[in-house]
């Protein structure tokens, strides 16, 4: 199977335009998530810190992955520029009490400032999350990137959407999963996966269909035994994060005609305990443009921080932040439905 460009994607969305304006109105969407957060006592979802940063260095990937929420892949040209790195820098010098800088993209490691940033961050004492897609890592003019992030101390979170390579390649292209093989024996024999290596290698499932992930626990096992039964591969842990109905996911159940049936599943999943673990109560996400969002997925749905709160990077507020009301929509039901999901696995 070829995989497709970003370009036929988009193509292909332009075309559901009109259905899709339909299924994302945003007053309703809100309307909808919020009457289920108040019959379960919750008044707002509002943010109660700043802890971590995810930064999106681009949409630019070597990958055009099926359920990718970014619409990612080698032809797109949205790329961070040195001053809002610079910006983002800044902001972990002068505000001490954020000690996580999450990386994520498209793939974060073709940003051209991806080293600096990483290492400057390294430099103030913030933990660093790299999220992966594992082929990267083989890619001409990236061979080094394995050892420079062994050198660092960077957490590694990579995609694996199958421990099956039928069910990966489906997902992300002929060969993508016999390269993230190689490349997790690369890691591996970097430290990487290893206990009391300091190397953490934690592995990223992602359902294939219109379908919630199972408990994270049991598929962790079942990951576990057979990467290492079948290649020696050895992993600190497994998240399991639900595909969310926005961008590139979101035409693929509009075309396969599972979006009411997907939408419906999440509504009636929905799970009150998961909302107190939310990433957006403790992450801002930060977009290619410095622009600033409640989450990765708000940023994909050009959902931005409500006012008073800052716009972009370089009005970074602290104060204005922490207690901010979070910008919700009918994709939040991804979040709280079952186990609950985001940027670290199941929430409970």
């Amino acid at each position: 199977m070829k995989p497709k460009t970003s370009l036929q994607h988009r193509g292909e969305r332009f075309a559901d335009a009109t259905e899709q304006l339909v299924v994302l109105a945003p007053q309703n969407d809100a309307q909808q998530f919020q009457s289920s957060l108040t019959k379960a006592g919750i008044s707002k979802l509002a943010a109660n810190r700043v802890e971590i940063l995810q930064v999106n260095l681009g949409k630019l990937c070597n990958m055009t992955c099926d359920h990718c929420h970014v619409d990612a892949g080698p032809d797109r040209r949205e790329i961070m520029q040195r001053a809002e790195i610079d910006a983002c820098i800044q902001t972990l010098q002068n505000n001490p009490e954020i000690r996580t800088l999450d990386l994520t993209g498209g793939a974060p490691e073709m940003n051209p400032h991806f080293c600096d940033l990483v290492t400057s961050a390294r430099e103030l004492g913030c933990h660093v999350i790299d999220r992966c897609n594992l082929t990267i890592l083989l890619a001409k003019g990236y061979e080094h990137l394995p050892e420079f992030l062994a050198a660092n101390s960077v957490e590694i979170v990579a995609s694996l959407p199958c421990y099956l390579e039928e069910n990966t390649d489906s997902q992300r292209g002929d060969g993508a999963y016999s390269k993230s093989i190689e490349a997790l024996l690369k890691l591996n024999s970097l430290g990487y996966g290893k206990t009391n290596s300091g190397l953490t290698l934690t592995l990223v499932y992602n359902p294939v269909g219109p379908n919630l992930p199972p408990a994270q626990k049991d598929l962790e096992s079942a990951y576990r035994s057979e990467l290492q039964t079948r290649f020696g591969i050895e992993f600190n842990r497994l998240f399991t994060i639900t595909n969310m109905p926005v961008s590139r996911y979101l035409d693929f159940l509009i075309r396969s005609g599972d979006y009411s049936t997907y939408m419906e599943k999440l509504i009636k999943a929905f799970n009150p305990a998961a909302v107190s673990g939310l990433m957006c109560l403790n992450t801002l996400s930060i977009g290619w443009d410095g622009q600033l969002y409640d989450c990765d997925f708000n940023q994909m749905l050009e959902l931005n921080l409500k006012s008073p709160a800052p716009s972009t990077i370089h009005e970074f507020n602290h104060d204005q932040l922490i207690n901010r009301p979070i910008q919700i929509a009918q994709h939040c039901f991804g979040c709280t439905a079952g186990a609950g999901s985001g940027c670290q696995g199941s929430i409970t």
